[in-house]
């Protein structure tokens, strides 16, 4: 195929590379220091060739299974991590964790709003589920934000009354319309949290903000979290797989959810993955940089092109890869995703079609052409098709293929007008 760049948006791509110069620079230097984390973990825990060979079966005294658990949780700044190929998405790494430290008659409190669709029906705030928290015993609560900031005095003052078992923040903004949450005011949370109710537990939902910064949010005060490996710290090299991180006792509970009581991390055999999880992990500063700045090329372009409502806006700084702006209609909604599938390594050929989604209540348009099935580290964007027609771009496995995608799918909305 032959791309048709439309003049503004050419022009507007030149002027970005020194506007965003200070922008680039900051996102290298977060890169390299997470570099360093990294190999420091690699070497720290003695990772070697033999630790890549195959283990099937139960997997039980799995040397470099532990191995790659201990990794991840030096990166992530906790006691212990849970990373299996047996956690599937975000979603059920989240739905573990809920589900192994929730018991009937706790309850959990919201503190970042309504959470994204697919954990409404995992609460129970939506569908029928018999294996819904809501359904078992367990209380919901949530409180909203005040524009992209927590609601510190209504989080006071529920505490005070007691009973909360754990609380719950998304750091990423999901289909709502914020930034991501900063580590500095998920830090000023879990401060007031402890001090208020210190046996509640913290849990973080990390999905898209691993290694976005040089802290992640258990190193400020979060008890566990749980995310992706087809998101950030799967560095597109990883094909499968989840993540739990957190305190030891936490990661125990979880660990009994996904196998069995009195089993937890003792079973499961990685299956051939072990190579992917490490070798991802390795890229994944870099990768997780190249993601941040086709995010923020993308906030500076839709600015410049007179686009609304950009969040981030391209000189903020990100705490998440997920970059937002609106469009006119649902037809540029659909041509912006189209555009974008169209320029993708994989199923270019193939057009974009809104449809419905397992645990979406609306229409969803997902642009994934991808060599991981619905990786989103790769570079693709989605969005409900509902007003204001908002679309959600993450990933990028390099700045220059993400340069590339969307100077294309911004060209062919401004060629349709």
């Amino acid at each position: 195929m032959e791309f048709c760049i439309n003049d503004r948006v050419a022009a507007a791509a030149e002027k970005a590379e020194s506007a965003l110069a200070g922008q680039m620079a900051a996102i290298e230097d977060t890169c390299m220091f997470n570099s360093r984390k990294v190999l420091k973990a690699f070497i720290d825990n003695g990772v070697t060739y033999a630790d890549f060979a195959e283990i099937n079966g139960y997997g039980f005294f799995d040397e470099a299974r532990d191995k790659i658990e201990a990794v991840f949780a030096q990166v992530l700044g906790t006691e212990d991590a849970l990373v299996r190929p047996h956690i599937m998405s975000g979603t059920n790494a989240i739905w573990l964790t809920l589900s192994g430290l929730l018991h009937p008659g706790d309850t959990l409190l919201a503190i970042t709003g309504a959470p994204y669709d697919p954990l409404e029906e995992i609460i129970g705030k939506r569908g029928d589920s018999p294996l819904s928290l809501i359904r078992n015993g367990i209380k919901y609560e949530e409180i909203d934000l005040v524009g992209d900031d927590f609601d510190l005095v209504a989080i006071e003052e529920r505490l005070k009354k007691g009973g909360v078992s754990m609380v719950e923040i998304q750091r990423s903004c999901g289909y709502s319309h914020r930034r991501g949450l900063s580590l500095e005011k998920i830090k000023e949370a879990c401060e007031l949290i402890k001090k208020i109710s210190p046996e509640t537990i913290i849990m973080c939902d990390n999905c898209y903000g691993e290694l976005v910064c040089k802290q992640e949010p258990t190193e400020v005060g979060v008890d566990v979290m749980a995310g992706s490996l087809m998101h950030n710290l799967g560095g597109g090299i990883a094909t499968s797989g989840g993540y739990v991180a957190g305190r030891a006792d936490l990661i125990a509970q979880v660990a009994d959810r996904l196998t069995a009581p009195g089993i937890g991390k003792f079973l499961g055999a990685n299956y051939n993955q072990n190579l992917k999880f490490l070798k991802g992990l390795y890229m994944a500063p870099r990768t997780v940089a190249n993601a941040v700045k086709t995010a923020v090329f993308a906030a500076y372009l839709a600015e410049e092109l007179g686009f609304e409502s950009v969040k981030p806006g391209p000189f903020e700084k990100h705490s998440d890869l997920i970059q937002t702006f609106n469009l006119r209609s649902a037809e540029e909604l659909i041509a912006f995703c189209q555009a974008l599938q169209s320029v993708s390594p994989v199923d270019s050929m193939f057009e974009a079609v809104p449809c419905e989604m397992p645990g979406y209540p609306h229409d969803e348009i997902m642009s994934a052409g991808t060599f991981a099935q619905g990786s989103t580290i790769e570079l693709t964007c989605d969005a409900p098709v509902v007003e204001p027609f908002r679309v959600y771009i993450q990933g990028g496995l390099t700045y220059e293929y993400g340069r590339v995608g969307m100077i294309n799918a911004f060209s062919k909305i401004l060629n349709s007008r």
